[in-house]
Protein backbone atom coordinates (compact mmCIF):
# COMPACT_ATOMS: atom_id res chain seq x y z
CA UNK A 1 0.00 0.00 0.00
CA UNK A 2 1.22 3.62 -0.88
CA UNK A 3 1.88 5.91 1.80
CA UNK A 4 2.96 9.14 2.30
CA UNK A 5 3.64 11.77 5.03
CA UNK A 6 3.21 15.47 4.60
CA UNK A 7 4.17 18.59 6.91
CA UNK A 8 3.49 22.41 6.65
CA UNK A 9 3.17 25.18 8.91
CA UNK A 10 -0.22 26.27 8.88
CA UNK A 11 -1.02 29.70 8.39
CA UNK A 12 -4.44 29.12 9.79
CA UNK A 13 -3.19 27.78 12.84
CA UNK A 14 0.37 29.10 13.62
CA UNK A 15 1.55 25.21 14.00
CA UNK A 16 2.84 22.69 12.12
CA UNK A 17 0.13 20.16 10.99
CA UNK A 18 1.49 16.75 9.62
CA UNK A 19 -1.20 15.01 7.27
CA UNK A 20 -0.48 11.31 5.74
CA UNK A 21 -1.78 9.79 2.81
CA UNK A 22 -2.88 6.07 2.33
CA UNK A 23 -3.54 5.07 -1.50
CA UNK A 24 -2.53 5.60 -4.96
CA UNK A 25 -6.08 6.52 -6.34
CA UNK A 26 -9.97 6.57 -5.71
CA UNK A 27 -12.70 8.29 -4.29
CA UNK A 28 -10.96 11.17 -1.54
CA UNK A 29 -11.61 11.06 2.09
CA UNK A 30 -10.77 13.50 4.66
CA UNK A 31 -10.46 11.11 8.03
CA UNK A 32 -11.07 13.29 11.12
CA UNK A 33 -9.42 11.27 14.26
CA UNK A 34 -11.20 10.45 17.26
CA UNK A 35 -11.34 12.97 20.32
CA UNK A 36 -7.25 14.15 21.38
CA UNK A 37 -6.96 11.58 18.22
CA UNK A 38 -3.74 12.30 15.81
CA UNK A 39 -3.33 11.67 12.21
CA UNK A 40 -1.76 8.05 12.72
CA UNK A 41 -4.33 6.44 14.71
CA UNK A 42 -6.64 4.98 11.84
CA UNK A 43 -3.17 2.82 11.01
CA UNK A 44 -1.95 2.34 15.33
CA UNK A 45 -6.10 1.03 15.93
CA UNK A 46 -6.23 -1.11 12.39
CA UNK A 47 -8.43 0.72 10.66
CA UNK A 48 -6.08 0.98 7.81
CA UNK A 49 -5.79 -2.53 7.68
CA UNK A 50 -9.42 -3.30 8.11
CA UNK A 51 -10.35 -1.47 4.65
CA UNK A 52 -7.10 -2.09 3.28
CA UNK A 53 -8.89 -4.33 0.10
CA UNK A 54 -10.51 -0.79 -0.93
CA UNK A 55 -7.45 1.46 -0.75
CA UNK A 56 -5.34 -1.20 -2.67
CA UNK A 57 -7.95 -1.67 -5.25
CA UNK A 58 -7.46 2.06 -5.86
CA UNK A 59 -11.53 2.64 -4.81
CA UNK A 60 -10.73 5.12 -2.23
CA UNK A 61 -7.43 6.89 -0.90
CA UNK A 62 -7.71 8.39 2.50
CA UNK A 63 -6.07 11.51 3.85
CA UNK A 64 -5.80 11.95 7.76
CA UNK A 65 -5.47 14.81 9.39
CA UNK A 66 -4.71 15.91 13.28
CA UNK A 67 -6.90 17.39 15.56
CA UNK A 68 -7.23 20.56 17.74
CA UNK A 69 -9.57 19.11 20.35
CA UNK A 70 -7.24 19.70 22.78
CA UNK A 71 -6.82 23.28 21.96
CA UNK A 72 -10.75 23.92 21.15
CA UNK A 73 -13.76 21.63 22.65
CA UNK A 74 -11.45 20.06 24.79
CA UNK A 75 -9.85 23.00 26.37
CA UNK A 76 -11.84 23.49 29.51
CA UNK A 77 -9.54 26.28 30.93
CA UNK A 78 -11.06 28.55 28.30
CA UNK A 79 -14.31 30.50 27.63
CA UNK A 80 -16.95 28.69 25.11
CA UNK A 81 -16.40 31.56 22.78
CA UNK A 82 -12.26 31.00 23.04
CA UNK A 83 -12.85 27.52 21.78
CA UNK A 84 -15.33 28.49 18.97
CA UNK A 85 -12.27 30.70 17.91
CA UNK A 86 -9.87 27.79 17.99
CA UNK A 87 -12.06 25.66 16.54
CA UNK A 88 -13.18 28.00 13.33
CA UNK A 89 -9.40 28.47 12.79
CA UNK A 90 -9.36 24.89 12.33
CA UNK A 91 -11.87 24.90 9.65
CA UNK A 92 -10.19 27.34 8.28
CA UNK A 93 -7.15 25.07 7.75
CA UNK A 94 -9.17 22.36 6.11
CA UNK A 95 -10.96 24.67 3.78
CA UNK A 96 -7.87 27.30 3.16
CA UNK A 97 -4.96 24.40 3.15
CA UNK A 98 -5.97 20.74 3.12
CA UNK A 99 -8.53 20.91 0.58
CA UNK A 100 -6.18 22.70 -1.85
CA UNK A 101 -3.50 20.05 -1.18
CA UNK A 102 -6.40 17.28 -1.61
CA UNK A 103 -7.74 18.57 -4.93
CA UNK A 104 -3.59 19.18 -6.14
CA UNK A 105 -2.90 15.58 -5.06
CA UNK A 106 -5.86 14.01 -6.94
CA UNK A 107 -4.65 16.74 -10.02
CA UNK A 108 -8.41 17.30 -10.26
CA UNK A 109 -9.85 20.65 -8.98
CA UNK A 110 -13.56 20.40 -8.88
CA UNK A 111 -13.53 17.14 -7.44
CA UNK A 112 -15.66 16.40 -4.11
CA UNK A 113 -14.37 14.92 -1.32
CA UNK A 114 -15.99 12.86 1.12
CA UNK A 115 -15.37 13.14 5.08
CA UNK A 116 -15.16 10.44 7.90
CA UNK A 117 -14.65 9.71 11.76
CA UNK A 118 -15.44 7.78 14.27
CA UNK A 119 -16.50 9.06 17.85
CA UNK A 120 -15.24 12.60 18.22
CA UNK A 121 -14.25 12.30 14.20
CA UNK A 122 -17.37 11.91 13.59
CA UNK A 123 -18.80 14.88 14.72
CA UNK A 124 -16.03 16.54 12.88
CA UNK A 125 -17.34 14.75 9.62
CA UNK A 126 -20.74 15.61 9.86
CA UNK A 127 -19.99 19.64 10.87
CA UNK A 128 -17.55 20.07 8.36
CA UNK A 129 -19.95 18.81 5.41
CA UNK A 130 -23.01 20.38 6.82
CA UNK A 131 -21.08 23.48 6.96
CA UNK A 132 -19.45 23.19 3.78
CA UNK A 133 -21.92 20.44 1.50
CA UNK A 134 -20.71 22.85 -1.89
CA UNK A 135 -17.11 21.53 -1.19
CA UNK A 136 -17.96 17.90 0.19
CA UNK A 137 -19.61 15.31 -1.91
CA UNK A 138 -21.04 13.77 1.92
CA UNK A 139 -19.56 11.94 5.11
CA UNK A 140 -19.25 8.55 7.14
CA UNK A 141 -20.09 9.05 10.52
CA UNK A 142 -20.01 6.70 13.06
CA UNK A 143 -20.93 7.10 16.67
CA UNK A 144 -20.49 10.73 16.97
CA UNK A 145 -21.69 12.72 19.26
CA UNK A 146 -23.78 16.05 17.32
CA UNK A 147 -24.68 18.76 19.86
CA UNK A 148 -21.92 20.45 21.70
CA UNK A 149 -24.10 20.42 25.32
CA UNK A 150 -23.03 17.43 26.07
CA UNK A 151 -21.11 16.36 29.52
CA UNK A 152 -18.21 15.67 26.95
CA UNK A 153 -17.58 19.06 26.47
CA UNK A 154 -18.38 20.56 29.63
CA UNK A 155 -20.89 22.81 28.29
CA UNK A 156 -24.55 23.85 28.64
CA UNK A 157 -27.43 24.40 27.00
CA UNK A 158 -26.80 28.10 28.16
CA UNK A 159 -23.53 27.90 26.47
CA UNK A 160 -24.98 27.16 23.06
CA UNK A 161 -25.25 30.81 21.68
CA UNK A 162 -21.62 30.98 21.82
CA UNK A 163 -21.35 28.08 19.66
CA UNK A 164 -23.88 27.46 18.24
CA UNK A 165 -22.71 27.22 14.24
CA UNK A 166 -20.42 24.38 15.13
CA UNK A 167 -23.32 21.95 17.00
CA UNK A 168 -24.80 19.89 13.75
CA UNK A 169 -27.97 19.30 15.67
CA UNK A 170 -28.62 23.10 16.39
CA UNK A 171 -27.89 24.92 13.18
CA UNK A 172 -28.89 21.91 11.07
CA UNK A 173 -32.63 22.16 12.94
CA UNK A 174 -32.48 26.20 12.32
CA UNK A 175 -31.47 26.21 8.95
CA UNK A 176 -34.36 26.93 6.08
CA UNK A 177 -31.50 27.93 3.81
CA UNK A 178 -32.46 26.71 0.61
CA UNK A 179 -28.58 27.08 -0.89
CA UNK A 180 -27.71 24.57 2.42
CA UNK A 181 -30.44 22.25 2.01
CA UNK A 182 -30.80 21.61 -1.84
CA UNK A 183 -27.44 20.10 -1.57
CA UNK A 184 -27.68 18.40 1.58
CA UNK A 185 -30.37 16.69 -0.71
CA UNK A 186 -27.30 15.58 -3.39
CA UNK A 187 -24.82 14.15 -1.34
CA UNK A 188 -24.17 10.97 0.13
CA UNK A 189 -24.84 10.76 4.01
CA UNK A 190 -23.88 8.30 6.00
CA UNK A 191 -24.37 8.16 10.16
CA UNK A 192 -24.37 5.15 11.78
CA UNK A 193 -24.43 4.39 15.61
CA UNK A 194 -24.76 1.17 17.88
CA UNK A 195 -26.91 0.29 20.60
CA UNK A 196 -24.40 -1.79 22.50
CA UNK A 197 -22.20 -0.16 25.05
CA UNK A 198 -20.50 3.42 25.22
CA UNK A 199 -23.35 4.40 22.82
CA UNK A 200 -26.14 5.80 24.91
CA UNK A 201 -25.05 9.60 23.98
CA UNK A 202 -24.54 8.94 20.38
CA UNK A 203 -27.56 7.20 19.84
CA UNK A 204 -29.64 10.21 21.12
CA UNK A 205 -27.92 12.60 18.88
CA UNK A 206 -28.20 10.13 16.01
CA UNK A 207 -31.98 9.80 16.38
CA UNK A 208 -31.82 13.68 16.67
CA UNK A 209 -30.03 13.91 13.28
CA UNK A 210 -32.47 11.28 11.70
CA UNK A 211 -35.43 13.26 12.81
CA UNK A 212 -34.18 16.78 11.59
CA UNK A 213 -33.13 14.83 8.39
CA UNK A 214 -36.50 13.63 8.34
CA UNK A 215 -38.37 16.50 8.34
CA UNK A 216 -36.47 18.63 5.94
CA UNK A 217 -36.99 15.67 3.44
CA UNK A 218 -32.96 15.06 3.15
CA UNK A 219 -32.29 11.79 2.12
CA UNK A 220 -29.52 10.29 4.56
CA UNK A 221 -28.50 7.03 5.21
CA UNK A 222 -29.24 7.01 9.02
CA UNK A 223 -28.03 3.11 10.52
CA UNK A 224 -29.09 1.98 14.11
CA UNK A 225 -27.08 -1.25 14.17
CA UNK A 226 -27.88 -4.28 17.22
CA UNK A 227 -27.82 -3.50 21.02
CA UNK A 228 -24.54 -5.95 20.95
CA UNK A 229 -22.58 -3.23 18.61
CA UNK A 230 -19.88 -1.56 21.35
CA UNK A 231 -19.09 2.26 21.01
CA UNK A 232 -15.09 0.37 19.99
CA UNK A 233 -12.98 -0.09 17.48
CA UNK A 234 -13.73 -3.65 15.91
CA UNK A 235 -16.96 -2.41 15.23
CA UNK A 236 -16.01 0.52 13.36
CA UNK A 237 -13.89 -1.98 11.31
CA UNK A 238 -16.82 -3.84 10.22
CA UNK A 239 -19.30 -0.84 9.65
CA UNK A 240 -16.73 1.07 7.42
CA UNK A 241 -16.15 -2.01 5.45
CA UNK A 242 -20.25 -2.00 5.18
CA UNK A 243 -20.65 1.11 3.61
CA UNK A 244 -18.08 1.14 1.84
CA UNK A 245 -19.01 -2.00 -0.20
CA UNK A 246 -22.36 -0.43 -0.32
CA UNK A 247 -21.31 2.96 -1.75
CA UNK A 248 -18.30 2.46 -3.90
CA UNK A 249 -18.91 -1.63 -5.00
CA UNK A 250 -22.52 -1.94 -5.87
Amino acid sequence: MQSDNHLWFSPSLSRNMPLRVYGHWGVPILVFPCSLGRYYDYENMGMIDAIAPFIDAGIIKLYCIDSVDAESWYNFAVSPEHRDHRYRQYESYIINEVLPFIRSDCQQYDIKIMTNGCSMGAYHAVNMFLKHPDLFAGCIALSGLYRLDRREFALQETDIPQVYFNSPIHYLDGTDDSWFLSRYRRSQIVVCVGQGAWENEALEDTRSLAHIFQQKNIPAWVDFWGHDVDHDWPWWYRQMNYFLEELYQK
